[in-house]
Protein backbone atom coordinates (compact mmCIF):
# COMPACT_ATOMS: atom_id res chain seq x y z
CA UNK A 1 0.00 0.00 0.00
CA UNK A 2 1.55 3.32 -0.94
CA UNK A 3 -0.53 5.49 1.88
CA UNK A 4 0.77 3.42 4.57
CA UNK A 5 2.99 5.29 7.68
CA UNK A 6 6.19 4.98 7.90
CA UNK A 7 7.25 2.07 10.53
CA UNK A 8 10.32 3.23 12.69
CA UNK A 9 12.51 2.79 15.72
CA UNK A 10 15.14 4.69 17.10
CA UNK A 11 18.80 4.17 17.45
CA UNK A 12 20.22 5.62 20.64
CA UNK A 13 16.73 7.37 21.38
CA UNK A 14 17.21 9.77 18.71
CA UNK A 15 17.69 8.36 15.34
CA UNK A 16 15.35 6.75 13.16
CA UNK A 17 15.41 4.34 11.10
CA UNK A 18 13.55 2.38 8.72
CA UNK A 19 11.64 -0.71 9.55
CA UNK A 20 10.42 -1.30 5.85
CA UNK A 21 13.88 -0.36 4.57
CA UNK A 22 16.40 -1.10 7.65
CA UNK A 23 17.92 1.85 6.64
CA UNK A 24 18.21 5.28 8.83
CA UNK A 25 16.90 8.34 7.81
CA UNK A 26 20.23 10.68 7.85
CA UNK A 27 23.72 10.35 8.55
CA UNK A 28 25.23 9.13 11.74
CA UNK A 29 28.17 12.03 10.98
CA UNK A 30 25.57 14.82 10.72
CA UNK A 31 22.64 14.75 8.94
CA UNK A 32 22.07 18.59 8.47
CA UNK A 33 25.62 18.93 7.25
CA UNK A 34 25.19 15.72 5.12
CA UNK A 35 21.89 17.34 3.72
CA UNK A 36 24.03 20.60 2.73
CA UNK A 37 26.75 18.71 1.48
CA UNK A 38 24.75 16.68 -0.88
CA UNK A 39 21.53 18.50 -1.94
CA UNK A 40 22.49 21.99 -1.68
CA UNK A 41 25.69 21.89 -2.53
CA UNK A 42 25.18 19.26 -4.80
CA UNK A 43 22.50 21.21 -6.73
CA UNK A 44 25.14 24.62 -6.07
CA UNK A 45 22.30 26.03 -3.68
CA UNK A 46 21.82 28.70 -2.81
CA UNK A 47 23.64 30.88 -5.24
CA UNK A 48 21.13 28.92 -8.00
CA UNK A 49 18.43 30.36 -6.12
CA UNK A 50 15.93 32.62 -8.16
CA UNK A 51 12.19 33.73 -8.14
CA UNK A 52 10.30 30.78 -8.44
CA UNK A 53 12.82 28.38 -7.98
CA UNK A 54 11.41 24.65 -7.95
CA UNK A 55 13.04 21.66 -5.80
CA UNK A 56 11.91 18.22 -6.36
CA UNK A 57 12.57 15.27 -4.01
CA UNK A 58 12.72 11.83 -3.59
CA UNK A 59 11.65 10.34 0.02
CA UNK A 60 10.78 13.22 2.01
CA UNK A 61 11.38 11.42 5.33
CA UNK A 62 12.12 14.07 8.59
CA UNK A 63 11.35 16.86 6.18
CA UNK A 64 14.95 17.73 6.66
CA UNK A 65 16.30 18.51 3.10
CA UNK A 66 13.32 20.56 2.95
CA UNK A 67 13.93 22.46 5.83
CA UNK A 68 17.51 23.35 4.64
CA UNK A 69 16.50 24.23 1.70
CA UNK A 70 13.85 26.55 3.02
CA UNK A 71 16.38 28.09 5.74
CA UNK A 72 18.99 28.97 3.01
CA UNK A 73 16.12 30.23 0.83
CA UNK A 74 15.35 33.07 3.56
CA UNK A 75 18.87 33.21 4.83
CA UNK A 76 19.98 33.94 1.12
CA UNK A 77 17.76 37.18 1.14
CA UNK A 78 15.32 35.76 -1.58
CA UNK A 79 11.74 37.28 -2.01
CA UNK A 80 8.38 35.33 -2.96
CA UNK A 81 8.31 31.35 -1.95
CA UNK A 82 10.78 28.79 -2.52
CA UNK A 83 8.51 25.61 -4.07
CA UNK A 84 9.23 22.30 -3.06
CA UNK A 85 7.30 19.15 -4.00
CA UNK A 86 8.98 15.73 -2.43
CA UNK A 87 7.23 12.27 -3.36
CA UNK A 88 6.92 9.95 -0.19
CA UNK A 89 5.58 6.73 -0.03
CA UNK A 90 5.64 6.47 3.98
CA UNK A 91 5.12 9.33 5.45
CA UNK A 92 6.50 9.77 8.97
CA UNK A 93 3.79 10.50 11.80
CA UNK A 94 4.05 14.50 12.61
CA UNK A 95 5.40 13.24 16.79
CA UNK A 96 7.79 11.29 15.15
CA UNK A 97 9.27 14.20 12.51
CA UNK A 98 9.18 16.61 15.66
CA UNK A 99 11.18 14.14 17.73
CA UNK A 100 14.02 13.25 14.98
CA UNK A 101 14.52 17.16 13.96
CA UNK A 102 15.36 17.82 17.74
CA UNK A 103 18.63 16.45 16.69
CA UNK A 104 19.63 19.77 14.85
CA UNK A 105 18.87 22.51 16.67
CA UNK A 106 19.79 25.07 13.99
CA UNK A 107 16.94 24.38 12.28
CA UNK A 108 14.02 24.61 14.72
CA UNK A 109 12.79 27.68 14.00
CA UNK A 110 11.78 26.32 10.96
CA UNK A 111 10.87 23.20 11.87
CA UNK A 112 8.24 24.51 14.38
CA UNK A 113 7.13 26.75 11.60
CA UNK A 114 6.40 23.93 9.52
CA UNK A 115 5.43 21.30 11.91
CA UNK A 116 2.83 23.68 13.25
CA UNK A 117 0.89 23.92 9.75
CA UNK A 118 2.17 20.14 8.54
CA UNK A 119 -1.07 17.79 8.64
CA UNK A 120 0.53 14.83 7.10
CA UNK A 121 0.77 15.29 3.81
CA UNK A 122 -0.55 17.63 1.04
CA UNK A 123 0.20 21.22 -0.15
CA UNK A 124 1.62 23.71 3.22
CA UNK A 125 1.86 26.75 2.12
CA UNK A 126 4.04 28.99 4.69
CA UNK A 127 4.46 32.59 2.59
CA UNK A 128 8.71 31.85 1.66
CA UNK A 129 7.04 28.00 1.11
CA UNK A 130 5.09 26.28 -0.71
CA UNK A 131 5.73 22.65 0.28
CA UNK A 132 3.65 19.88 -1.07
CA UNK A 133 4.39 16.13 -0.15
CA UNK A 134 2.75 13.51 -2.43
CA UNK A 135 1.84 10.65 -0.50
CA UNK A 136 2.26 7.56 -3.49
CA UNK A 137 4.57 5.60 -4.79
CA UNK A 138 6.79 7.87 -6.78
CA UNK A 139 7.27 5.55 -9.56
CA UNK A 140 3.52 6.23 -10.54
CA UNK A 141 3.54 9.98 -9.11
CA UNK A 142 6.64 11.46 -10.53
CA UNK A 143 5.65 10.48 -14.09
CA UNK A 144 2.30 11.84 -13.43
CA UNK A 145 3.64 14.85 -12.07
CA UNK A 146 2.53 18.22 -14.12
CA UNK A 147 5.35 20.53 -12.93
CA UNK A 148 9.27 20.87 -13.83
CA UNK A 149 12.17 20.96 -11.04
CA UNK A 150 15.38 23.26 -11.32
CA UNK A 151 16.60 20.81 -8.78
CA UNK A 152 16.28 17.65 -7.18
CA UNK A 153 16.97 16.14 -4.03
CA UNK A 154 17.65 11.96 -4.85
CA UNK A 155 17.39 10.59 -1.47
CA UNK A 156 15.41 7.19 -0.99
CA UNK A 157 17.22 4.48 1.14
CA UNK A 158 20.09 3.03 -0.24
CA UNK A 159 20.19 0.99 -3.60
CA UNK A 160 20.77 -1.83 -1.96
CA UNK A 161 17.27 -1.56 0.64
CA UNK A 162 15.36 0.34 -1.41
CA UNK A 163 15.88 -0.41 -5.41
CA UNK A 164 12.79 0.45 -6.02
CA UNK A 165 13.38 4.15 -6.08
CA UNK A 166 16.27 3.79 -8.45
CA UNK A 167 15.12 2.35 -11.39
CA UNK A 168 15.53 3.49 -14.92
CA UNK A 169 11.97 4.37 -15.51
CA UNK A 170 11.70 6.48 -12.55
CA UNK A 171 15.10 8.26 -13.36
CA UNK A 172 13.85 9.14 -16.75
CA UNK A 173 10.89 10.52 -15.18
CA UNK A 174 12.83 12.83 -13.02
CA UNK A 175 14.58 14.21 -16.43
CA UNK A 176 11.42 14.14 -17.93
CA UNK A 177 9.94 16.62 -15.00
CA UNK A 178 13.62 18.39 -14.62
CA UNK A 179 13.89 22.31 -16.38
CA UNK A 180 16.81 22.41 -19.59
CA UNK A 181 20.31 22.92 -17.19
CA UNK A 182 18.26 21.98 -13.80
CA UNK A 183 20.43 19.70 -11.67
CA UNK A 184 20.29 16.51 -9.57
CA UNK A 185 22.66 15.55 -6.45
CA UNK A 186 22.48 12.10 -4.57
CA UNK A 187 24.49 10.53 -1.76
CA UNK A 188 24.74 7.44 -3.79
CA UNK A 189 27.80 6.70 -6.31
CA UNK A 190 26.22 3.69 -7.43
CA UNK A 191 27.28 2.74 -11.04
CA UNK A 192 23.68 1.55 -12.05
CA UNK A 193 22.62 4.83 -10.29
CA UNK A 194 25.08 6.62 -12.47
CA UNK A 195 24.47 5.33 -15.96
CA UNK A 196 20.66 5.56 -14.97
CA UNK A 197 20.65 8.92 -14.89
CA UNK A 198 23.16 9.60 -17.94
CA UNK A 199 20.95 7.46 -19.75
CA UNK A 200 17.75 9.61 -19.02
CA UNK A 201 19.80 12.77 -20.42
CA UNK A 202 21.89 14.12 -17.57
CA UNK A 203 25.53 14.85 -17.60
CA UNK A 204 26.50 13.32 -15.22
CA UNK A 205 29.68 13.87 -11.95
CA UNK A 206 30.95 12.03 -9.15
CA UNK A 207 31.78 14.38 -6.39
CA UNK A 208 33.37 13.65 -2.98
CA UNK A 209 30.61 12.12 -0.51
CA UNK A 210 30.23 13.49 3.20
CA UNK A 211 31.80 11.51 6.08
CA UNK A 212 32.69 8.50 5.24
CA UNK A 213 31.01 8.07 1.81
CA UNK A 214 34.00 8.21 -0.39
CA UNK A 215 32.01 9.77 -3.31
CA UNK A 216 28.30 11.44 -4.61
CA UNK A 217 26.57 12.04 -7.64
CA UNK A 218 26.09 15.24 -9.66
CA UNK A 219 23.84 15.55 -12.37
CA UNK A 220 23.07 18.47 -15.03
CA UNK A 221 20.15 17.79 -17.63
CA UNK A 222 21.80 19.30 -21.29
Amino acid sequence: MADQQARLSWRDGMLPVSDQFDDPYFSLQNGLLETEHVFLAGNDLPARYAAGFHIAELGFGTGLNMLAAWRAWEQSGQKGALHFTSFEAYPMAVDDMARALQAFPQIMPWAERFLSQWTGGGLCDLGTLRAEVVVADARVSVPEWTGQADAWFLDGFSPAKNPELWQQDLLQAVADHTRSGGTAATYTAAGFVRRGLQEAGFDVDRAPGFGRKRHMTRAVKG
